[in-house]
């Protein structure tokens, strides 16, 4: 007998509709909105690190250009950091690094010519024993040969609350040198040269 009143209960509550909307509205609502809110931030994420990585490449392509004989100076790196700053489009905490590594077959060691950091960050300039044993991290290149490494890092604040922390973005590009035979810093090609 209880089992039936249970049954009838049962399949009377499930056939009721009266209040499911507002019930239903209570749940979703927020839903959407913060569905909304992490698809604006994840996307956002994505175009920040991609605005980065394009302006990494400019710098290290504008480097790699270069035939000065006199090379890079302190106020072409200063405004390769305003350009950096120009091509991402905000006044964010950047910070770009520019070094030029050498490999030496001899040894099977890379060693760093010159290393100038530009921007506030956590980057500092690369040292020899940065890179001495950089096997996995660094391409391979022929006895003698500097490439350009270009770095930088950026911090990503979430608009919303979504569960996305701050986010630091960090981009590492390589290019070889084009036209010239090695890139100084300030007329001195530093120690590997």
């Amino acid at each position: 007998m209880f089992m039936a009143r249970l049954k009838v209960s049962l399949a009377s509550f499930l056939k009721e509709t009266r209040g499911s909307l507002t019930v239903e509205a209570v749940i979703a609502v927020p839903l959407l909105f913060w569905i909304m809110a992490a698809t604006f931030d994840f996307f956002e994420v994505h175009r920040y690190k991609s605005a980065r990585e394009k302006a990494t490449f400019t710098i290290a392509d504008m480097i790699s250009r270069e035939t000065a004989p006199t090379g890079i100076t302190s106020v072409y790196l200063d405004n390769a950091k305003v350009l950096f700053d120009e091509i991402t489009n905000d006044d964010g905490v950047n910070q770009i690094r520019v070094s030029i590594v050498s490999y030496d077959a001899d040894t099977d060691d890379y060693g760093v010519a010159w290393s100038q950091v530009r921007g506030t960050g956590s980057l500092v300039p690369l040292t020899d024993g940065d890179v001495q044993n950089a096997h996995a991290t660094l391409p391979a290149v022929s006895d003698g040969e500097e490439i350009i490494l270009v770095e930088s890092t950026s911090g990503y604040n979430p608009l919303f609350n979504v569960g996305l922390n701050d986010v630091t973005i960090g981009t590492r590009v390589f290019s070889a040198i084009r036209f010239a035979p090695q890139i100084c810093y300030e007329g001195t090609c530093g120690l590997h040269s």
